[in-house]
């Protein structure tokens, strides 16, 4: 686990786009990061366009456009890792591409030319916007980010377990990766799965274990610095906690 996770934290999604936007970078490996991000951010930038009042049709096309703006123009060389995390990078972006969003509106077509993203697919479930009351949009695009994160964490450990033949161990423990002590019925979920308390506590503390490492390695790859991991965490969840309550 040392050594993977010394793999993981050493060169992060962001760090090798900022070294892309260096002439001397390694740019071609640069722009995938960059496109594995964009997969990754576009319900945070489609739920921010659409608290700015665009209907859903003309966010799903600014949404394209901003992303298309992105891979295709030199948006590598002003990635600078001293305005910040990706996550604030890219919002502060999307504010000043958003500033003329009307010249932009009609720019692109939705599923254009842009081959390294798979539109299509992206939007086949656009999130509920309703669901998020009326939140301000930058709270938006972070409780977006925060939920994207989680989800992405949670189904590379559903992999995994779906991959090790303990899928169904997953499906009845996953409610309680995040559960607070006394919350969780050893015995309940004993019996469901058909095996000792014992057992049930070991497999729920190595699930949470790996939950945990998989959260931290989806958070990584949007830091430069592996220092920031932490941080991005702790916010992370206070942006969940302060959406429930």
């Amino acid at each position: 686990m040392e050594d993977e996770k010394a793999t993981v934290f050493a060169t992060t999604r962001w760090s090798m786009i900022v070294a892309g936007s260096d002439p001397d970078g390694e740019k071609q490996e640069a722009q995938a990061a960059l496109a594995e991000l964009c997969r990754v951010y576009w319900k945070p930038v489609f739920s921010f366009v659409c608290r700015q009042g665009w209907a859903t049709a003309d966010a799903q096309d600014l949404t394209q456009d901003f992303f298309v703006m992105i891979l295709k123009n030199n948006w590598l060389q002003h990635a600078d890792e001293s305005r910040g995390r990706f996550r604030s990078f890219l919002l502060k972006s999307l504010q000043n591409f958003l500033y003329h969003a009307d010249e932009r509106k009609h720019a692109h077509k939705r599923g254009g030319t842009v081959e390294v993203l798979s539109w299509d697919a992206w939007m086949a479930e656009p999130p509920a916007e309703s669901a998020l009351g009326h939140l301000p949009a930058e709270r938006v695009f972070d409780l977006r980010w925060a939920m994207t994160v989680v989800e992405h964490a949670l189904r590379r450990l559903a992999e995994e377990c779906e991959a090790n033949g303990r899928r169904q161990v997953f499906d009845v423990l996953r409610n309680h990766l995040t559960a607070e002590r006394g919350e969780t019925s050893y015995g309940d979920l004993a019996l469901q799965l058909g095996v000792a308390e014992a057992v049930i506590k070991k497999q729920l503390h190595n699930l949470r274990q790996r939950y945990r490492w998989l959260l931290r390695s989806e958070v990584a790859e949007t830091v430069e610095d592996p220092a920031d991991v932490d941080a991005e965490i702790r916010y992370l969840c206070a942006t969940l906690v302060h959406v429930a309550d």
